[in-house]
């Protein structure tokens, strides 16, 4: 390892060079306090910028071991201390000048969601940060002198001010801590007390507008029914009030814009913890929620559908259901088939982004057309037996069909954003509007048995390589797989495109472009045309929490710019992959 001093020198000797001779840069740099790894250097000032990282001791950090003792307060050391860095290296990009992106500094951008990323991990050894340098040039000439000032000027204030326990807000940082942990306490205790969700009294629900995920100023706090109002004495902040939703079937009703869908947006991300200050801090969902919906035109492969689906008039096989162009019905039918492999106890549903005929078939529908002549069997005639008998809840926004009021075990009615117990008074009416009596077929949980391939134009047959996994040894060497990422909305792998637009879950780019180097490992080594869809996620996931991301990598090198999904949206990924 060089120190500090020999990287000065070997940045003036370099200076007005050809841009390449920024290669030369790559390694390791005692800085005193922190080392320095100059990890990837971009081909020209034009390209995707430079891969840098820092390493800190614990001793020098000088962190309360408390903070990072387990993955939960890992996690949120790391998220608070990316979120300071990123404050710190703003106030500095670009002001090292140049061309193309030459002064660039950047890390990741956290929302309101706190996430595992590869911008900030610790280790038993201490804290590693990464982040992106753009290298300063002219045109293609070397500015080292702008990078001098970026590696010995801007850099050491920014991670001075952003990783030493010392130079932070001792309190603050003690609070963030803390809120994980309250967070953490409450999913935990959600199952003793036969609780699906929960809603603290005074969240903020609302959004600042549709492109902002901060709370909305001015708006009506959460207030829970005094009928669904529980307490939970948390270790840190002590006793809370809120709203405990029971596990079974909960219906959401009210008038248009009185705060249905903004309950089930909230309740959607109680998955995640969230930062100090977002209104929704005391927002927890079972961990295992997820929201579906219809998706017109996805692709489904070898998914169990008969619980909803069956007699079809083209006699095609809904056991083992396959479509390139999906309708709304088996979408979401195939959706919830492969939530239930994928481990969820808790559907989230919105009647208005949910396909009409799968949902519900009104009385009178039933007159016209005969059960025999009808394929579907509504979610309305299984969530009961989904709960009775799989264990799996359902929350439920209806606004037009009082069918679903007969199975609701719950019914909450939102009246200018306040929430109203009105489960006894709508069980009155039931008797009055009774459902007509139908015959449905036997609960039969679904068979799975997917196995996962490779694309047929890089299939190869495979052999048992150092790491356990499968390559070719004879074959040509298949083609080597980019994963283009685009947002949320999805990534290319190859020549295939994995539409992920309606995960909804899914909540930063830096967690989609994991799945892409997930799905790309999958895909070059697991994909052997004999492992199923769950051993290899069981893969992915074991290996992603003991190894981290850089497992999955070439060079066992990871850079900023990635971000952990949880377990139900790498399911989501891979039964979207056109190979599976």
């Amino acid at each position: 390892m060089k120190n500090s001093e020999e990287l000065r020198q070997q940045l003036r000797s370099i200076n007005r060079k050809s841009y390449p001779a920024y290669k030369g840069l790559k390694g390791l740099y005692h800085f005193g306090n922190y080392i320095l790894s100059i990890d990837h250097v971009q081909g020209d000032p034009f390209a995707s910028p430079s891969h840098i990282s820092i390493q800190i001791s614990h001793r020098d950090a000088g962190f309360p071991v408390e903070y990072y003792k387990d993955t939960l307060t890992g996690t949120t050391l790391c998220d608070y201390l990316t979120r300071q860095f990123e404050k710190q290296v703003s106030q500095y990009s670009f002001r090292a000048k140049g061309s193309g992106k030459s002064g660039l500094l950047t890390v990741s951008h956290c929302g309101q969601e706190i996430l595992s990323r590869t911008a900030c991990e610790i280790t038993e050894k201490g804290i590693t940060a990464r982040f992106f340098v753009g290298f300063p040039a002219n045109g293609r000439t070397i500015n080292a002198t702008e990078l001098e000032k970026i590696l010995f000027d801007f850099l050491p204030v920014c991670i001075q001010k952003s990783f030493f326990y010392s130079s932070l807000n001792a309190k603050e940082l003690q609070n963030y801590i803390e809120l994980a942990e309250d967070q953490e306490f409450i999913r935990q205790t959600l199952p003793a007390k036969n609780l699906c969700a929960f809603i603290a009294d005074g969240s903020i629900l609302p959004r600042e507008s549709g492109i902002s995920s901060r709370p909305m100023k001015a708006s009506v706090p959460f207030t829970s029914p005094d009928s669904l109002r529980i307490s939970i004495n948390l270790p840190h902040k002590g006793k809370i009030t809120g709203m405990g939703i029971p596990k079974g079937i909960t219906l959401i009703v009210g008038g248009g814009y009185h705060g249905k869908s903004t309950l089930l947006n909230a309740l959607e991300l109680g998955v995640y913890n969230h930062i100090p200050g977002d209104g929704r801090e005391y927002v927890i969902t079972d961990a295992t929620a997820v929201k579906l919906r219809s998706e017109d035109g996805r692709f489904i492969k070898d998914v169990d559908i008969s619980m909803f689906i069956n007699d079809l008039p083209n006699k095609k096989d809904t056991r083992c259901f396959s479509t390139l162009d999906a309708s709304g019905s088996t979408s979401q039918a195939a959706g919830i088939v492969e939530s239930m492999e994928a481990g969820s106890h808790l559907f989230l549903l919105d009647e208005d982004t949910s396909a009409t005929n799968f949902m519900v078939r009104d009385a009178f529908m039933q007159q016209v057309i005969q059960r025999e002549k009808e394929p579907i069997t509504p979610f309305l005639e299984r969530a009961e037996d989904l709960y009775k008998k799989a264990g799996i809840s359902t929350i439920l926004v209806a606004g037009s069909s009082g069918a679903f009021f007969h199975i609701a075990d719950t019914i909450i009615q939102m009246d200018n954003y306040v929430p109203k117990d009105i489960t006894a008074s709508v069980k009155k009416l039931c008797s009055q509007y009774p459902l007509p009596a139908v015959s449905v077929t036997d609960f039969q949980l679904p068979h799975s048995h997917r196995i996962m391939s490779r694309p047929a134009e890089s299939s190869k047959r495979l052999r048992h390589n150092s790491r356990g996994n499968h390559s070719d040894s004879g074959a040509t060497k298949p083609e080597r797989l980019k994963a283009r990422i685009s947002g949320t909305d999805g990534f290319s792998l190859g020549r295939q495109e994995i539409d992920l637009r309606y995960t909804e879950q899914l909540i930063d780019a830096e967690q989609t472009a994991t799945l892409g180097l997930l799905l790309k490992y999958a895909v070059e080594h697991l994909a052997d045309g004999r492992r199923t869809l769950p051993e290899i996620v069981q893969f992915l996931w074991k290996n992603l929490s003991l190894h981290g991301l850089s497992f999955f990598t070439e060079n066992q090198k990871i850079s900023c710019g990635y971000a952990t999904p949880r377990i139900q949206e790498i399911y989501a990924c891979l039964n979207r992959y056109r190979g599976l």
